[in-house]
């Protein structure tokens, strides 16, 4: 409440007129006071709710001067430690492992690692899924720890690049076509096998084919003709016994007084034939060719 006077100056004789005093009200009364008094209690509430809050998220997500909880800033980048739920995408430069401890990526769908270039283009992807492995890239190459190259595919040709190719599958290896290689050796224990069920075999090589048994037997089967063809120079079968079954045997002639016999080819088919054994050839004098 304010208390106004308001004075003034009247008649000849200069005595100044004092004017009734005007009394006048000034603030909120009534329902306008209460509801001021209402926001400003619930602003407070507010204010006490947001600080606990905010106290509360603190203590929940350890926030301190090097990071928050287990995930702490470091000039060099951000350290994470025990386990950690991405719901989104995670963009780095480089995820690396605590040196104790090894790398673990864990989805319940699949894991996908996506290169991109500098417009954004996916240029190489990976994704581990529950069923297949799948990767998308212009290159493949396996490395060593020595830098070595074990193992390099485009979209070209296959390297394998170590000392020997193993494979261990009990049906072996199918080649849908020509295979180029300069050694194929079986292990110690088990046998080397090269088969064509429904198709020939054919082993080609400018220099020479060179075939070693080091152990065991070299068997050679074929449904039809077994043809071993040299262009130039010789055939030579160098062991010692040379057997050669269900050969033709030749008849007793006049000529030699004991059952000797000797082995003819024919100059125009090759056919191998037994012939009777005399001083001279008689391989000429036989007509089996």
């Amino acid at each position: 409440m304010v208390r106004e006077q308001y004075v003034r100056t009247t008649g000849d004789e200069g005595v100044p007129d004092t004017v009734p005093e005007y009394l006048y009200k000034i603030g909120i009364y009534g329902w306008r006071k209460r509801c001021l008094y209402l926001f400003i209690l619930i602003l407070l509430a507010i204010l006490v709710i947001n600080l606990a809050l905010t106290i509360w998220i603190v203590r929940v997500m350890w926030f301190n001067m090097e990071g928050m909880g287990l995930l702490q800033v470091h000039p060099d980048g951000v350290r994470l430690e025990g386990e950690s739920d991405f719901l989104f995408s995670l963009y780095a430069h480089e995820i690396d492992s605590r040196e104790d401890s090894a790398l673990l990526l864990d989805s319940t769908e699949n894991v996908s690692l996506n290169a991109r270039n500098e417009n954004g283009n996916v240029t190489g992807r990976l994704s581990v899924g529950p069923k297949k492995v799948q990767g998308d890239a212009q290159q493949l190459v396996v490395s060593s720890n020595s830098g070595r190259m074990l193992f390099q595919a485009d979209g070209k040709e296959v390297v394998v690049g170590n000392n020997k190719l193993r494979i261990t599958g009990p049906e072996g290896a199918i080649f849908q076509h020509s295979v180029q290689t300069p050694l194929i050796r079986g292990e110690m224990s088990k046998d080397l096998r090269l088969d064509a069920p429904t198709r020939s075999l054919s082993m080609d090589a400018p220099a020479g084919v060179h075939i070693k048994a080091l152990s065991g037997r070299l068997s050679v089967t074929s449904n039809r003709d077994v043809q071993l063809h040299s262009t130039e120079g010789l055939l030579v079968l160098d062991a010692e016994m040379v057997r050669m079954h269900n050969l033709q045997l030749g008849t007793a002639g006049t000529g030699g007084a004991q059952d000797l016999y000797e082995v003819c080819v024919c100059p125009n088919s090759g056919k191998l034939f037994l012939s009777k054994a005399n001083v001279k050839t008689t391989c000429s004098d036989s007509q089996q060719c």
